[in-house]
């Protein structure tokens, strides 16, 4: 896998039947490990680690609906009461970020309803707080601190 542009951390890693599985510490098992799951699992850990989210507010993959389509989110932190207070959409380390993504965050977020929405590729990372309907996003320079 990629050398990506976040802290590193040393991942449980095993092999089995052909295939590579990476340790999520949310998920508390093994996920196929793909391009995507290896940016994932260093956001998550770089969050925790470095930022010091609660990783019990953590949902990795969660469904929601979106025009009656079933999608699944990435990574959503809850704050204290449970309601969505981040949005995290990660590809794989060879997407190039453009407006595509941030409009696919910006939809799934009209469900959610957020607070902050972030895009990463392990290499660049971007965060805004959520923008109204009809207003432009507010990019930070850094990611929030956990509230």
């Amino acid at each position: 896998m990629d050398k990506l542009n976040l802290p590193s951390f040393a991942p449980k890693i095993k092999k089995e039947e052909g295939k590579v599985w990476i340790f999520d510490i949310i998920r508390k098992k093994y996920i196929l490990l793909t391009p995507e799951e290896w940016v994932r699992q260093h956001f998550v850990h770089h969050l925790i680690t470095d930022l010091h989210y609660p990783k019990s507010l953590f949902k990795i993959e969660s469904g929601l609906t979106f025009n009656t389509l079933q999608k699944r989110s990435d990574i959503v932190v809850c704050d204290r009461e449970a309601k969505p207070w981040m949005l995290v959409e990660c590809k794989s380390s060879t997407i190039k970020l453009t407006q595509k993504a941030f409009n696919q965050i910006a939809v799934y977020n009209m469900s959610v309803g957020a607070k902050y929405l972030a895009v990463t590729n392990g290499m660049a990372h971007f965060c805004c707080a959520a923008p109204k309907m009809g207003e432009a996003a507010k990019f930070l320079n850094s990611f929030p601190m956990f509230e």
